[in-house]
């Protein structure tokens, strides 16, 4: 089947049809861009008079020396007894053990009953093997 040249010109007709799609959306995408930094421009001019208002930050000077000082004489722990403060620490660590020792616990518990039924599967195994040279 050959093509004449209506059929040439008709192709031509779209491919041109479609190219000026394309420039349509160009534009309408160069349009939303303009608009939207326009729309950015007004709102940053009209900020300007509040930036300008704003002082400028002063530097902050940090006295290391002073801070020392500070942490040296407070005492935040003076009131409570070192008591109170060790039976605190000694039952958190004694709840952690308990957890660790809960989990290795149901990682044993899971490990056995593998390897039981790893046994179990090569004990069947084993008898079918030997079953079946005694019944051919």
């Amino acid at each position: 089947m050959l093509l004449g040249e209506e059929d040439f010109v008709l192709f031509f007709t779209f491919a041109s049809y479609g190219s000026s799609v394309f420039d349509m959306l160009e534009l309408i995408a160069l349009i939303i861009l303009l608009c939207s930094l326009a729309g950015i421009g007004i709102m940053i001019f009209q900020k300007i008079p509040l930036f300008l208002e704003l002082q400028k930050p002063q530097p902050v000077h940090f006295n290391w020396k002073e801070l020392f000082s500070k942490i040296r004489t407070s005492r935040p722990l003076e009131g409570i007894p070192t008591e109170i403060i060790l039976q605190k620490i000694l039952s958190k660590i004694r709840i952690l053990t308990l957890k660790t020792d809960n989990k290795t616990s149901n990682w044993l518990q899971k490990l056995r009953k593998r390897s039981q039924e790893k046994k179990s599967d090569e004990n069947d195994k084993y008898w079918d093997e030997i079953k079946k040279p005694t019944k051919e």
